[in-house]
């Protein structure tokens, strides 16, 4: 927080990171984008992913590795390709 590193894991860490995002997506589209999640599952798949697959690294439980896992679950945003997604 405030520049500082810190260790933040799971829903309660990444809930309010999407909810910023999907704002600022709002915000970009001036509109609502709606329910993103199967339009992040169907381009999951695509050359263009609108996410950055983790494939190292675990949680204490769980180890990150290609593809969906329980882990990371699909990756981090990238956000402008999100954002061509939407638009697209």
């Amino acid at each position: 927080m405030g520049g500082e590193r810190c260790a933040a894991a799971g829903t309660s860490a990444v809930a309010p990171m999407w909810a910023a995002l999907v704002a600022r997506l709002n915000e970009a589209l001036a509109a609502r984008c709606g329910y993103v999640t199967p339009l992040l599952y169907g381009l999951s798949c695509s050359g263009n992913k609108p996410l950055r697959d983790v494939t190292t690294g675990d949680n204490g439980v769980y180890k990150a590795g290609p593809g969906w896992n329980a882990c990371t679950g699909l990756g981090t945003p990238l956000a402008t390709r999100l954002l061509e997604a939407l638009r697209g």
